[in-house]
């Protein structure tokens, strides 16, 4: 359920699900202004939606992750994705979620109305072409996902999802990863063993290394990376 910030003390009822990544930028025409009680703020594991809430809201983050995870019948956990700073996320076909979104660290997040979201793209061609354009990466985002699932190795899951990570940081060497191991394990359909010992293979093919605190990696070559994720 959605938690009361300090700039608010109204409980906005719980929100739309999601695609993949939508970035904020890309959706130029959709961002009327932000009223400082449109943000909220959440703490390391605290939910933000749970899947079979009303999906009446749209989310974009200003600062930290958000992780979607659907928990299947036998147990298991499926993330779906990993949405970071400028991502909007929470966007559902139907009334309902269907996943949940807990956040990763300290979270700022912007809040609006699904309603008026949606609206705007009824009302303004030009919003209308940026919510397309970005519904069809989010598809795009998916698709790439779902052969990562089904076909790739262990090696190449880990890579392909280091590279993705690169990417969606503006291409930087240094990875702050907010996720853990089993975060990234649930998500690549992997063990938390596999995804370390991967990991540790990377490091010994110098290919990574990892930095002397926190969850950082350092990319040391990105070719060799894109190598062994293809």
């Amino acid at each position: 359920m959605l938690a009361t910030s300090p700039q608010t003390s109204a409980r906005l009822p719980v929100s739309p699900a999601l695609f993949g990544q939508m970035r904020a930028e890309t959706l130029p025409a959709l961002r009327p202004q932000v009223a400082p009680q449109n943000r909220m703020n959440f703490t390391d594991g605290q939910e933000i939606f749970a899947e079979g809430d009303d999906a009446a809201h749209v989310y974009e983050i200003v600062s930290g992750a958000v992780r979607t995870s659907k928990l299947l019948s036998d147990g298991r956990r499926q993330i779906d994705a990993f949405h970071l700073a400028g991502d909007i996320f929470g966007i559902e076909l139907g009334a309902e979620h269907r996943f949940s979104a807990d956040a990763l660290g300290d979270v700022t997040l912007i809040v609006r109305r699904r309603v008026s979201f949606t609206a705007r793209a009824g009302e303004d061609p030009a919003a209308a072409r940026d919510l397309l354009t970005s519904t069809m990466r989010m598809l795009e985002r998916a698709q790439d996902h779902l052969v990562l699932l089904g076909r790739k190795t262990a090696m190449e899951k880990v890579g392909s999802f280091l590279l993705s990570l690169m990417e969606r940081s503006n291409g930087g060497d240094h990875l702050e990863l907010p996720m853990s191991r089993l975060d990234i394990a649930d998500h690549l359909g992997l063990t938390i063993e596999t995804v370390s010992r991967t990991l540790m293979e990377l490091q010994r093919k110098q290919a990574i290394e990892f930095a002397p605190c926190s969850r950082a990696i350092i990319v040391k070559n990105k070719g060799m990376l894109r190598r062994m994720a293809e």
